[in-house]
């Protein structure tokens, strides 16, 4: 990695998640995850609530992570559902932006790493984005 152009943090409570999802078990998942996440949390979740929590959760805290890399939160073109954390073959979590996101980050930064983790009672995610020229 040559030049660091942003980096993001996310922490957040397992029993938050579990609520909203509670709340709205079908708008929740969808409003936060893409369409290639929303089959891997519907198969865990099917095998196993918790599991389901657990993946919901991390994916919040990586988006979350991810805004703050690339300096702006939540706002367009950032959205819930344009940033994917999707597992590579090796199952190192990789991010994978969509329209019109990917385009605004490409001309913007290099790659971008993140790193998921959670325990029974909090989920967390780390983003370093790279400089446009360390790609």
């Amino acid at each position: 990695m040559d030049a660091i152009a942003g980096i993001g943090i996310d922490l957040i409570k397992m029993d938050r998640i579990d609520r909203a999802w509670q709340r709205h078990p079908e708008r929740f998942p969808e409003k936060i995850l893409g369409q290639d996440e929303l089959k891997v949390f519907r198969a865990r979740a099917a095998r196993d609530r918790l599991r389901g929590v657990r993946y919901l959760a991390t994916r919040f805290a990586a988006k979350e992570a991810f805004s703050k890399a690339i300096g702006l939160g939540m706002h367009a073109p950032m959205w819930w559902t344009r940033m994917q954390t999707l597992n590579a073959p090796g199952g190192r979590p990789r991010v994978v932006l969509s329209s019109p996101l990917a385009e605004w980050y490409e001309n913007r930064f290099g790659a971008a790493h993140v790193s998921i983790t959670d325990e029974l009672e909090y989920g967390a995610a780390y983003v370093v984005v790279e400089s446009q020229g360390a790609r």
